[in-house]
């Protein structure tokens, strides 16, 4: 499908399978552009995700993580929808520095793919908005979830309809949940993005 650039489409083939390298790239020119660009264009995932989050989010201390935090758009639907303490974390240092003005996190820094650093945690939750799907991180990124969670704490995600159609980033939550590692508390399908007419199931987990 026809993409846009900044000037008017999404970027040429976002929801295919690439490389780390390539995704970096992909995000880090798209950084300055990117919050206005899919605001624009109807983005309702942040807002269907934190609201998820809150209906089912246990009370307690200590910090979620906004896991892929990108510029701060997830963090700030997760703030409208009551959530504070917000830690965050995303490999591409030029989205991290769009996010870091706005003083959404206590804690934000710059991960390397494929690792978790936990030294801030332990977490009750862990938000990842479109991260883990087509194009962006692969299905195994749930595991490094999984594992940074302790029992009871919750996650929370979402998968976009290119990476529905996929299958296999379903086919390794439901192992997960087949195992006993997960409990499926909260999945829905609804808008994603308003002009390529998208949607998204938005689903919450609880570590068990």
């Amino acid at each position: 499908m026809t993409q846009d650039t900044p000037e008017g489409v999404l970027k040429p083939q976002l929801w295919v399978e690439r490389t780390v390298e390539e995704t970096q790239a992909v995000y880090t020119e798209w950084a300055k552009s990117y919050e206005a660009e899919v605001s624009a264009r109807g983005y309702h995932t942040p807002r269907r995700i934190a609201e998820a989050l809150a209906a089912h989010l246990p009370a307690g201390d200590g910090p979620i993580l906004d896991f892929g935090c990108g510029t701060g758009l997830s963090g700030i639907a997760l703030r409208s929808a009551g959530i504070s303490a917000l830690h965050g974390t995303d490999i591409n240092a030029a989205m991290v520095n769009e996010a870091r003005p706005k003083g959404i996190y206590e804690t934000l820094w710059v991960s390397e793919p494929g690792v978790l650093d936990i030294s801030h945690g332990p977490y009750r939750a862990i938000v990842a908005t479109g991260v883990i799907s087509l194009g962006a991180a692969p299905p195994e990124t749930l595991d490094i979830l999984i594992d940074a969670l302790d029992p009871g704490a919750l996650v929370a995600l979402s998968y976009n309809d290119p990476t529905l159609a996929h299958g296999g980033f379903d086919a390794n939550l439901d192992g997960h949940i087949e195992a006993n590692q997960l409990e499926l508390l909260f999945r829905e399908h609804g808008p994603h993005l308003d002009d390529v007419n998208m949607g998204s199931d938005v689903i919450v987990l609880k570590r068990l």
